[in-house]
């Protein structure tokens, strides 16, 4: 795979990625009684999961521990080499990260229209087409028998770099539906990115031209683990579109960053087709989750005729409340399945043992099926009695809202007045 990663520039990742977690896990609280303060709250509705009004503007946090990781690794002296050789890269990410917090804090506090967070997200994904950070080369599947890379145009780049920006952003704000949920796959994600990038970075030689998508991935991976402690259920703050289409739009910058970086003849060898497709291997299994609740909604809502962004209760996170899973439980799922396929293909890409990788993945996701079927399975064994997701025997069937409580409350309220007013 080519020289091994320095061991002082690994240590200068976990530095400024533990940086990012350390400040934002301060952040957090200041945050929190701004966010109370000026109003930024988000209150129970039909389509809630939490049931107490819960402050947003988590993001700001994140985005404060961004920049204190950003700063501590200007200063660090490998690191440093990120900035010299490729300036721009990392602060169009930057830029762009903060175009949308900011996009984000006004839409926390003061509901934005769909059409005004899309020119937002438009402007941020030109900020980064700005500073250069965009798709160069993409690999096709004809040209040989493993394919070949096709330099894109710079037309044809900027518009890839769009379409994928603006999904992803739009991808990670779709799955911000329970506690802890974005903000724990935006982890995954991240960390899986910055192992990738790692994996460039030995097959440059430790060429300081490749170290910035590492550093953008492990800054957001920190910024990620140091909210989830206060966003993790029960949460005591909401991370808001200022957080997730923070995450999404890092992510999207790692990533086509990280794009061109892997280059067919950088191994001094001949490159298997593993090889070649990695990349778009790492981008796909990172974001699965995200991009398939993204297209499940945007059919399910075209079909009957809404706005793709029109909001409903029937996200992947929602049918996993109403299978049985707990909170908790369902969070941890999508986490395992994530995990599964997103460092999954990293081992792909990074390890040479494909079969041993196809193996270990192979028994992961029978457990993960597994572990999503339990409920179904235990409703389906003789004399099963149906458990609700806390773990008590409701005497009838309960569809727990996004809201968190049973929709049938109400109803029975109006139901036993129906009956008083009759006598």
């Amino acid at each position: 795979m080519g020289l091994p990663i320095k061991e002082y520039l690994l240590k200068e990742y976990l530095l400024a990625g533990l940086t990012a977690a350390v400040i934002t896990f301060l952040l957090v609280g200041v945050v929190r009684l701004l966010a109370i303060k000026a109003g930024a709250v988000a209150w129970p509705r039909g389509r809630d999961v939490h049931t107490t009004p819960t402050p947003r503007w988590g993001g700001i946090a994140m985005l404060g521990g961004v920049l204190a990781g950003v700063a501590i690794a200007y200063q660090l002296p490998a690191l440093r080499l990120a900035f010299d050789t490729n300036t721009e890269e990392v602060l169009g990410a930057v830029l762009a990260a903060v175009v949308l917090c900011v996009v984000g804090i006004i839409d926390d506090r003061y509901e934005l229209d769909a059409l005004t967070k899309f020119a937002g997200q438009i402007t941020a994904t030109g900020t980064l087409l700005f500073f250069g950070v965009q798709w160069t080369v993409v690999w096709v599947p004809w040209g040989g028998p493993e394919g070949q890379y096709v330099s894109l145009g710079q037309e044809q780049g900027a518009l890839l770099t769009v379409l994928l920006t603006v999904a992803l952003v739009n991808a990670m704000n779709f799955i911000d539906g329970l506690d802890g949920l974005a903000a724990g796959v935006g982890a995954i994600a991240a960390t899986a990115t910055g192992l990738f990038a790692l994996g460039l970075v030995t097959v440059a030689g430790n060429d300081p031209s490749v170290y910035s998508p590492a550093l953008i991935a492990f800054l957001l991976a920190g910024a990620c683990l140091g909210f989830l402690p206060h966003n993790f259920n029960p949460a005591r703050i909401f991370m808001g579109d200022s957080g997730s289409m923070l995450i999404g739009v890092m992510l999207a910058a790692a990533t086509t960053i990280a794009s061109g970086k892997q280059s067919p003849s950088g191994s001094g060898s001949s490159i298997n087709l593993l090889a070649l497709l990695s990349p778009l291997i790492v981008l796909a299994a990172v974001v699965f989750v995200p991009f398939l609740d993204l297209l499940l909604a945007v059919v399910r809502r075209t079909r009957k005729g809404l706005s793709p962004f029109a909001p409903d209760k029937m996200h992947l996170h929602h049918r996993l409340l109403e299978i049985g899973h707990s909170q908790r439980r369902a969070v941890l799922l999508i986490y395992l399945w994530a995990g599964l396929l997103a460092f999954g293909s990293v081992a792909l890409t990074l390890i040479g043992d494909p079969v041993l990788v196809l193996v270990t993945l192979g028994i992961g996701m029978i457990f993960a099926v597994l572990a999503t079927a339990i409920p179904r399975l235990r409703r389906l064994a003789p004399n099963a009695r149906p458990v609700h997701p806390t773990g008590s025997m409701p005497t009838v069937p309960i569809r727990t809202g996004h809201a968190g409580r049973s929709d049938l409350a109400d109803s029975g309220l109006s139901q036993v007045r129906g009956r008083r007013a009759a006598r």
